[in-house]
């Protein structure tokens, strides 16, 4: 009975264009905002004012009730930018502990360099603080859990930053992956291939960068001393010491949506490669990267293998693609939609064509035929599914992950409720990445505990 529901659920999808309307995807998307009482108003302070910490904060204030109050920053022309943008009413620090001191500050969201996550985010939840980190949550292994730890004691609400994990596309794909729609998943491709000086971080630095316009000391606090390297800081991606090269970044984005449609914890097994191939400036990260990741059978998914690759160098261009195979179709993920294709394995085997059977005397081809004829009828020999058209999904135009992701957060502060990405599901998704860093620098096979979230030994 349970079998023929599938079959007809896959017939309802086959050749389906599904353009659900913002309304009915409400159960999907991140839960609506009352009308806010002045009482009820957020103040936030960010910490990091780059690329995402711009971004965020203008993401952030389209959700009613949310106020800018304070930005912290190492370079002095950051700070002038925020309150241009903002008002000299705008509070603004070198020190963030500044603003952890402030008890008229609810939370505060890091967007700093990936060494500064943990430690930030720590002390911002030990101060009574809700916190949105940028992923990865963590700079190291060993930070992720007792950052956990920090965030349990304080009860406070804590939020990464994958969005796509609020994505509605990625909502929709979840609940057609869970209802079989590809069957049974065996492994899984992901990408992401970019072209540009940009896109491997080489960002526009400004022109008064300097040990004046930069506090240099603060930057490095904790690590041995070291000449100011304008490269160290407005490219940190790039470095070990500051970031988490491709995997902390992008390896990171493409398992967070993952295990979101999978429901898993991670993988056990994790080994990469990769090499520096074009963008020789200086960096110690690799701007070419794959790995392998085993994820065992459980509760939530059968064993699958995952297949990562980042590209900086690639001729495809800027591109993304996360693809998710199964036994009777594929799942592939786009930027604002997905594609399902169908197509099952047939009930018969095959005989004749690129086969042993013609490498047989002929007797006994045609007694293997005859057999084979009464075997396996006309209908066994083709899939119903073969030449299905496929089912495309795009998302409403107006649909905003980034939007929905803060929603959710700000809720979260407001009420207590759980939140889409919290500490946990943030290592875990981090977790798996960093590791593939330690596979490619240490040139082994790292065995992971995706229960326990700790490294095998």
């Amino acid at each position: 009975m349970q079998h023929d529901t599938r079959r007809k659920f896959l017939r309802q999808l086959s050749g389906t264009t599904l353009l659900l309307s913002t309304e009915g995807l409400s159960a999907l998307a991140a839960p609506d905002i009352r009308k806010i009482a002045p009482s009820d108003n957020i103040r936030i302070g960010t910490i990091g004012m780059g690329i995402m910490g711009f971004n965020d904060v203008s993401t952030a204030l389209k959700v009613p009730g949310v106020e800018w109050v304070a930005a912290c920053d190492l370079y002095t022309g950051r700070l002038q930018r925020a309150r241009e943008i903002h008002g000299k009413e705008l509070f603004t620090t070198r020190d963030y502990h500044a603003i952890l001191d402030r008890k008229d500050i609810d939370a505060v969201l890091i967007a700093t360099s990936d060494n500064w996550h943990a430690r930030i985010a720590t002390e911002a939840l030990e101060k009574g603080k809700a916190v949105y980190c940028e992923k990865p949550m963590v700079h190291k292994l060993k930070e992720g859990l007792p950052l956990i730890a920090a965030w349990q004691r304080s009860k406070k609400t804590m939020q990464i930053g994958s969005q796509r994990v609020s994505s509605i596309a990625y909502a929709k794909a979840k609940e057609l992956y869970r209802a079989g729609a590809i069957g049974q998943l065996t492994c899984i491709e992901a990408s992401f291939d970019r072209q540009s000086a940009m896109g491997a971080w080489e960002y526009t630095q400004p022109t008064d960068g300097s040990p004046e316009t930069v506090d240099w000391d603060r930057y490095i606090a904790g690590m041995p001393a070291q000449p100011y390297d304008a490269k160290k800081f407005f490219w940190w991606r790039n470095y070990r010491a500051f970031g988490t090269g491709v995997a902390g970044d992008l390896f990171v984005h493409l398992l967070s949506g993952v295990h979101f449609i999978t429901g898993s914890r991670g993988p056990e097994k994790i080994s990469a490669s990769g090499q520096i191939a074009w963008w020789k400036d200086g960096r110690d990260v690799p701007d070419v990267m794959t790995a392998i990741m085993h994820y065992p059978d459980t509760h939530e998914h059968p064993a699958f293998e995952l297949m990562l690759r980042v590209n900086f160098i690639s001729g495809q261009g800027e591109t993304s693609t996360v693809k998710f195979i199964g036994s009777e179709g594929v799942l592939e993920m786009g930027y604002n939609g997905f594609t399902i294709r169908h197509r099952k394995m047939p009930a018969a085997p095959g005989i004749g064509g690129w086969d042993a059977l013609t490498t047989y005397p002929q007797a006994m081809q045609d007694e293997l035929m005859k057999q084979y004829d009464q075997r396996y009828p006309a209908a066994s020999r083709s899939s119903d599914s073969a030449n299905a058209a496929p089912t495309v999904y795009r998302q409403p135009e107006d649909a905003n992950e980034h939007l929905d992701h803060f929603t959710n957060f700000f809720n979260g502060v407001r009420t207590g409720s759980a939140v889409v990405e919290d500490p946990i599901f943030g290592f875990r998704a981090a977790a798996p990445c960093l590791a593939a860093n330690d596979s490619y620098f240490e040139n082994r096979i790292i065995h992971w505990d995706p229960v326990n979230m700790a490294v095998k030994a």
